[in-house]
């Protein structure tokens, strides 16, 4: 019975740990722009051109 108290003081830690993980990386930005990472790869990123390309892509899907 005490192995069960233990591995739900445990769990409850684990998960709050989570949860303040969570919110952590969503006030830092983390989940802002789930579209333009998959664009990037579409464009290269040395050339002027396909970067100001990605901004105003960036743009429109902000409006």
């Amino acid at each position: 019975m005490e192995a069960l108290f233990v591995l739900l003081i445990f769990s409850l830690l684990l998960g709050l740990g989570f949860l303040v993980a969570f919110f952590w990386a969503h006030r830092n930005g983390q989940f802002e722009d789930a579209e333009t990472p998959a664009l990037r790869m579409l464009f290269d990123a040395t050339e002027k051109k396909h970067t100001t390309q990605l901004s105003q892509l960036k743009k429109k899907r902000r409006n």
